[in-house]
């Protein structure tokens, strides 16, 4: 199997993962995204961390305590700050990839269903391998609303997503599947 050489971590910012409001299973999912990041520093691979700048008063609000990155990055670590869901849009991420020859890269992150999936299609379409690790990423669960009564427990929004994202995404139960090799 052709190594992972690069980890995009995607907006994991405090407000989202601690404090009074985090995703469910944030304790879990912190332990999970601990142990990738580890596997991909230790073997050389890539790391990127997106940061979501949301709008004011938001969780993701620039320059708030929440907006800031859970995990800090470590010397070389790049931060890619973006405006939008998807992380290669009118960011410098698809050329850190290129520069780096990136084949196959992991995702993982926050919200599985908005800033995950949209930066996993993006990588899809320009051709990389994208391996995305079921333990690694999350979200909020889904209201209710008028029209659908019933909320969406978070676990089954995360695997829907997963599920979207079709045959072509390598889909691995865990953070401890993902093949990591050196960045060239």
């Amino acid at each position: 199997m052709e190594p992972v050489t690069a980890l995009v971590v995607v907006d994991v910012q405090r407000g989202f993962v601690t404090g009074t409001a985090p995703v469910p299973s944030a304790s879990a999912l912190l332990s999970s995204l601990s142990s990738l990041l580890d596997a991909a520093r230790s073997a050389g691979a890539l790391v990127v961390h997106l940061q979501n700048d949301g709008p004011p008063g938001s969780t993701d609000e620039p320059g708030t305590p929440t907006w800031e990155l859970h995990f800090a990055p470590l010397g070389g670590e790049p931060v890619v700050r973006k405006p939008e869901d998807d992380g290669f849009a009118g960011t410098p991420l698809g050329s850190l990839l290129e520069s780096s020859s990136v084949k196959r890269l992991a995702v993982c992150g926050l919200m599985s269903e908005m800033c995950v999936a949209a930066t996993a299609r993006t990588a899809l379409a320009r051709e990389y391998g994208v391996v995305l690790p079921h333990d690694s990423h999350a979200t909020f669960d889904v209201p209710p609303s008028d029209a659908f009564p019933t909320p969406v427990p978070a676990a089954v929004a995360s695997r829907v997503v997963e599920w979207s994202l079709g045959s072509e995404v390598e889909l691995v139960p865990s953070w401890s599947d993902v093949p990591f090799g050196p960045r060239a």
